[in-house]
């Protein structure tokens, strides 16, 4: 009887150790921040934060007989469990998981679930990396085109060096997100990257409810440029909503210019201004950040100073506020 549960025991071992070097390689990667924030403005005291973020990603992928490489990553991340009664949040640890399948001639397509990202997210932020998203009370429509939940992402083969072409689709809706989108992106320039992306939500077919229910376009391009330790970066973020009178379009334009002081230490200002139809007094929200951050190994400390102007698109100033953030965080 034992040797019967040693021989078991021999060829169950034998087996694992054959399917996990199949299955190919696990790699975990992750970080860990100390933030501290205050904001300011006439119509708040002072309101002063304290806060840690952590998360890691564990990925891992393996390469078929029929030469296909299959991978599946998914990220635990603290920092959202936290934020459980948030609309865009349902509490749950586990922030992004998704499935890719990929080979040189067919392209990539990504199976996404929670924290999927559109095809429009190869333009991702506006240049100045959405200063407005840092205050609560912004009136803004404008949001990224990611996906949250269940959708499909497809990365055409390389054709043209330099271009690369891609569209995604999510059949589960989400608030202000879109449900089909396509994005380009050319880098056959050294130093230059120029991105566009189209994303279309499919909501109330009236159009009369609010923004989260409308039909929605979304049109977002970006170029950067990069020479030596300087880079230069712009971009037109718009939404345009189904209403007839317009009252729900936003035009976000920004601007970043980045210095490279040396290897560990790197500068940077941005702006942004976002121009709202809904906005009868023809005020543009204006928005500005100043960041210097220092890197050593894995660790990087930043100093934030960001500033918000006319958030109402009113010109009186109870609505103007400003951000003072201090991070320190760590990669591996």
């Amino acid at each position: 009887m034992n040797n019967f549960k040693k021989i078991g025991m021999t060829a169950l071992a034998a087996s694992l150790v054959s399917t996990s070097v199949f299955a190919g390689e696990l790699a975990v990667s992750g970080s860990a921040s100390i933030n501290w924030e205050n904001y300011s403005g006439k119509d708040q005291d002072s309101t002063k934060s304290f806060s840690m973020g952590n998360q890691i990603t564990f990925s891992g992928s393996g390469e078929l007989d029929n030469g296909m490489t299959v991978g599946v990553s998914f990220t635990i991340d603290e920092f959202d469990n936290a934020n459980a009664s948030s609309v865009a949040n349902s509490g749950s640890i586990f922030d992004a998981h998704s499935v890719t399948v990929s080979s040189d001639a067919l392209g990539t397509l990504v199976f996404n679930g929670e924290g999927g990202d559109s095809a429009q997210n190869a333009v991702g932020d506006t240049a100045a990396g959405n200063i407005w998203d840092n205050f609560d009370s912004a009136a803004t429509v404008l949001k990224e085109s990611g996906m949250s939940t269940n959708s499909m992402h497809y990365t055409l083969p390389s054709i043209i060096d330099g271009v690369t072409l891609s569209a995604s689709y999510s059949p589960n809706k989400g608030q202000d997100e879109a449900d089909t989108a396509m994005a380009l992106v050319y880098t056959g320039v050294e130093g230059l990257t120029v991105s566009l992306g189209k994303g279309s939500s499919d909501g109330d077919a009236a159009g009369t409810a609010s923004l989260s229910d409308a039909n929605a376009d979304t049109t977002s391009m970006k170029v950067s440029y990069a020479y030596g330790p300087v880079t230069v970066a712009y971009s037109d973020h718009e939404h345009d909503a189904s209403k007839a009178d317009g009252t729900n379009d936003q035009d976000a334009t920004s601007f970043k210019l980045s210095y490279t002081v040396s290897d560990a230490l790197s500068l940077s200002y941005a702006e942004e201004e976002i121009d709202s139809k809904a906005s009868a007094s023809n005020v543009d929200a204006e928005y500005s950040k100043v960041v210097a951050s220092y890197t050593s190994g894995g660790m990087t400390v930043s100093a934030n100073y960001q500033e918000a102007d006319n958030i109402d698109f009113s010109t009186s100033d109870l609505q103007d506020k400003e951000y003072y953030g201090l991070s320190l965080s760590f990669a591996f």
